[in-house]
């Protein structure tokens, strides 16, 4: 990640946090008198075609005015940051969640980057982690809820993937040190993952954004010892299968789902980076090179089409600087 880079997806973001059309809503009707303005309802969050990628695209603009301070576009983040987060935009979020058709909004994959987010801001020092610290709290107190009545995990490689909620969500706990949902989320990865063995790498699906096999080792990787981890990946994944060694290709990045490829490959490559510590030497060499691989198939896709230009540049990031 350089400055260059940073300052061309600091604008991206940019244009698109306040871009409040076109919308996908994430919305239960309740009657006739209830009209859904993303704007009216998410004061904050309304941009982005959707919600979670409007919360992730806030998350990459504070990663990168944290980690490129002195760019020219951290004047303009903390203008919009200025604007956007205030207390009474907070408590218009934390109302629309509030309501009891909302039980199942953005779970899990909103509620984690919320919790990423709000991480974020935190560890960067700045006083919106506490304006926005009612809506992070609400979302973690329904994450810890949650946990226990998953019976079983979400394998899929898309929003609802339970690992990936595990490993953003993990990054909030370790920040704000609630050390209740850490020991929830310990539990319930023993629980869903630690007896699997010999991975079945039936991947990639033909829309998925995220491995379902690499974000299973990245969650067990985040919440276990690394002796044990160690010991549960080499019988995990004792090899790196073709399946995952070869990035994917996207045939139409003006399809939404299937510019999620895109992405695949982007969360991949954060993935194999985060993963290519393994002791065991032809396995990390392996995952050290399909990261690279995964890398630059898909680096300078994150502009372009609007499909992939809302969301893409948050999973360019990840690849890049990791998840802390």
């Amino acid at each position: 990640m350089t400055p260059i880079r940073a300052a061309t997806f600091a604008r991206i973001a940019l244009g698109h946090v306040t871009r409040e059309y076109p919308h996908k809503a994430d919305h239960v009707m309740t009657g006739d008198d209830d009209p859904y303005r993303p704007r009216a309802v998410h004061p904050i969050f309304f941009g982005s075609f959707d919600w979670h990628s409007c919360v992730h695209g806030y998350w990459l603009l504070a990663r990168i005015r944290r980690l490129f301070p002195d760019l020219a576009e951290v004047a303009a983040i903390d203008a919009l940051f200025d604007a956007a987060f205030t207390p009474e935009k907070v408590a218009a979020e934390c109302a629309y969640l509030d309501r009891p058709s909302a039980r199942g909004f953005e779970r899990p994959y909103g509620w984690a980057w919320l919790l990423m987010l709000q991480s974020e801001l935190m560890v960067a020092g700045l006083s919106h982690a506490d304006t926005l610290r009612p809506l992070a709290e609400a979302f973690a107190a329904r994450w810890r809820a949650h946990l226990p009545l998953m019976t079983y995990p979400v394998r899929a490689g898309t929003h609802a993937n339970t690992a990936f909620a595990l490993v953003l969500a993990d990054r909030y706990a370790r920040v704000a040190n609630d050390q209740a949902m850490r020991g929830a989320m310990i539990e319930r990865a023993h629980h869903w993952f630690g007896a699997d063995r010999q991975a079945q790498v039936w991947e990639p699906s033909g829309e998925d954004f995220l491995s379902p096999t690499l974000m299973e080792a990245m969650a067990m990787q985040r919440l276990l010892p690394a002796d044990a981890f160690a010991d549960w990946f080499a019988a995990f994944l004792p090899l790196l299968p073709d399946t995952l060694a070869t990035p994917a290709r996207v045939s139409d990045r003006s399809d939404g789902r299937i510019a999620h490829l895109d992405g695949l490959n982007l969360s991949r490559a954060w993935a194999m980076q985060a993963l290519a510590t393994t002791p065991e030497a032809r396995l990390r060499n392996a995952l050290q090179a399909a990261a690279a691989d995964h890398l630059a198939a898909a680096i300078d896709e994150v502009a372009g089409d609007y499909m992939g230009e809302h969301w893409l540049a948050s999973f360019a990031m990840l690849a890049c600087t990791g998840t802390d």
